[in-house]
């Protein structure tokens, strides 16, 4: 018997554990908060910016001197009959023991070192426009996944609307059917139509499980999250868009796209990766000091030397000449990408007024005449005035025309946060 209640108890306890697992949080956010924890706790970020780090540390690494070298040898274990006595080291030790020792350190000329220095340098401020580049790649993506999500949950309240409405005039018609005063056709017409909507729902599920799952991944929250966006910035404030100066961004977007600052900055680091190769041209010096005991005509000798490459045969000259023709390519590719980007910008510009244009050709209380048009197709049919075809014909067209103001909506947020993208600044 206590085995039989022990086993209940596990199982029961299972199935709690279970049920836990899968109960969602629901965190209710606008677009600024998501925002503000997407670039707080994104782990993508937080990993991408040690790569700053990472060319400040090369910048470390290229002011440091080369470390010195020390060399000891021709150290004998042993003597032999021809051995000559020196000196001993202490007592009676190292009367017949030879030692050699040599320092030598490495002296660049021609400035290379400060050369190299300003060449990490440069690769620090391009290692920030790549973060750049990186976060405006990711913040796009964030967003879009923002406005689907809002979008999503826009068109699902609108179906289960549907579903809710279409589930009362079941009840209604059921008892219709059941005493016989309604054909049991036109109720199942009905319900092909519940099913329809509830195909919608299931489908638009399915894509907001998709997006929560790229939303949660993106602002590092807890798995069993469920992201809820309220209403605030689907819609954009017209102000942002009609202040817009398209000579201006374009302008800014030359001057300011991440990806366009490392261009420049790649011209940067092309003219000190010259200098630095026409300083190859002098040798470096080798400056040393040696301590010779027991092997010279002196017992214990000192002597100084220097060593360097006689530049008989190389000069740097094709490095040289490499260098030189990619400061002549990054002029190219500068002017090609200087084109580029302002065609990228005008596109983005003239998409977005577009889809503004679509946007303000519905008039503002189309929307709240449409819900109100549809509650009274529905009320009449109910009341037997309209037939079911022209009822169902009503709500089909209603939600084609709901969904064409809300992709309207969409459309506008995403073709203005892709102008925002293309010029590489935020539209305030």
């Amino acid at each position: 018997m206590k085995r039989i209640l022990l086993t209940l108890l596990v199982i029961v306890s299972h199935k709690s554990v279970a049920q836990n697992a899968t109960i969602n949080d629901t965190i209710v956010l606008s677009r600024t908060q998501a925002e503000a924890l997407f670039l707080d706790k994104n782990l993508s970020i937080i990993s991408e910016k040690l790569n700053i780090d990472i060319a400040d540390a090369q910048v470390i690494q290229a002011k440091l001197w080369p470390n010195p070298t020390l060399t000891i040898g021709e150290i004998n274990l042993w003597h032999n009959a021809t051995a000559g006595e020196v000196p001993a080291l202490w007592g009676n030790f190292g009367k017949t023991t030879q030692v050699t020792a040599e320092l030598e350190q490495l002296v660049q000329t021609a400035g290379k070192r400060k050369k190299m220095i300003a060449m990490e340098k440069v690769g620090v401020d391009i290692a920030k426009e790549y973060f750049k580049t990186f976060l405006r790649n990711l913040k796009i993506e964030f967003r879009g996944n923002l406005t689907e999500l809002q979008y999503n949950q826009a068109q699902g309240a609108i179906y289960k609307k549907q579903v809710s409405s279409m589930q009362t005039m079941l009840k209604g018609y059921s008892n219709q059917v059941s005493q016989g005063n309604i054909g049991r056709g036109e109720y199942i017409r009905l319900k092909a139509s519940e099913l329809n909507f509830l195909k919608e729902i299931s489908d638009l599920q399915k894509e907001n499980n998709a997006l929560q799952k790229e939303l949660k991944v993106l602002m590092n929250l807890p798995a069993t999250s469920f992201i809820k966006l309220t209403d605030e910035g689907f819609v954009p404030d017209q102000k942002n868009i009609d202040n817009i100066n398209l000579g201006n961004l374009m302008a800014s977007a030359v001057e300011n796209r991440p990806d366009m600052k490392v261009i420049k900055l790649g011209n940067d680091y092309n003219d000190n990766k010259y200098k630095y190769e026409k300083a190859m041209r002098t040798p470096d010096v080798t400056l040393g000091i040696s301590y010779d005991r027991g092997a010279s005509t002196m017992n214990d000798f000192v002597g100084l030397g220097f060593a360097l490459d006689l530049p008989f045969f190389s000069r740097n000259q094709g490095n040289i000449k490499a260098a030189k023709i990619a400061i002549d390519q990054g002029k190219l590719l500068t002017e090609e990408k200087t084109i580029s980007v302002q065609a990228e910008v005008l596109q983005a510009y003239e998409d977005l007024i577009v889809t503004k244009k679509l946007y303000e050709s519905v008039d503002a209380n189309y929307e709240t005449d449409l819900d109100k048009l549809l509650e009274s197709y529905r009320k009449n049919f109910m009341q037997r005035n309209t037939s079911m075809l022209e009822y169902l014909d009503f709500v089909e067209a209603y939600l084609e025309n709901k969904s064409i103001l809300i992709n309207s909506k969409k459309d506008l947020n995403k073709n203005l946060e892709e102008l925002r993208y293309i010029a590489g600044e935020e539209i305030n």
